[in-house]
């Protein structure tokens, strides 16, 4: 899909909604031999945004290949519009690589937002690539917690309907939110997240994407 940048919050809206119209939410590819993390900060005293994505090795989470850019933040601050300043440079980034990633996690919502199209969901209709959110926080929706150990898992609940999961990634530690991106079904994004966080909360597609975007913003 041409992505045409919006100038307004009301063009941002329509495109948003065309975008969610054609989110997949069942597992639409084959061997993931490669996952990317994608990650931004921002330095708002410069009006710069900061985009990273580095791509691993699905077997051994061995980094692959990273790339970074660097833009002038182009679009407001609104709430439920967070992908319109995000994706941008995050695909600058993603068209720097050399090695195209099979999986992207990203550190944000898939369709666990309000339009049911956060960031994951965003770029992966935008790059037609499966992509999954994994947040470290809760956008919308209600849940029971899950229970202490790894791999643990309830539904996240926005009107009725189930838009993601409560995983808890490690023993006794606060659960992440898993939700479809794009053309992945919720229990396979589960099962990745679980995979990629052998040792820690987030997903070492995240930590990664995180530690690389901080370094850059430092250097700013």
């Amino acid at each position: 899909m041409e992505y045409i940048h919006p100038q307004t919050p009301e063009q941002a809206h329509h495109l948003q909604q065309r975008l969610a119209e054609q989110v997949i939410t069942t597992d639409d590819f084959e061997t993931v031999n490669y996952i990317a993390g994608v990650d931004v900060a921002y330095d708002e005293a410069k009006n710069k945004v900061v985009a990273a994505v580095v791509v691993l090795d699905a077997a051994t989470f061995e980094v692959v290949e990273s790339q970074t850019a660097i833009e002038p933040i182009s679009f407001p601050y609104v709430p439920g519009l967070f992908s319109f300043r995000e994706v941008p440079p995050l695909l600058s980034a993603i068209e720097k690589l050399t090695t195209l990633p099979d999986l992207i996690v990203c550190d944000g919502q898939g369709i666990a937002h309000p339009k049911r199209c956060g960031m994951a969901s965003h770029l992966g209709v935008l790059l037609d690539i499966p992509t999954i959110g994994c947040g470290k926080t809760k956008l919308l929706g209600e849940y029971m917690p899950p229970p202490e150990f790894k791999g643990a898992s309830n539904d996240l609940i926005d009107n009725q309907q189930c838009i993601g999961k409560v995983l808890r990634t490690q023993n006794g530690i606060k659960p992440v939110f898993v939700s479809i991106g794009h053309k992945i079904s919720l229990t396979t994004a589960v099962d990745w997240v679980n995979k990629l966080t052998p040792k820690y909360r987030l997903p070492e597609t995240t930590r990664q994407a995180d530690q690389l975007v901080n370094r850059c913003l430092k250097a700013l």
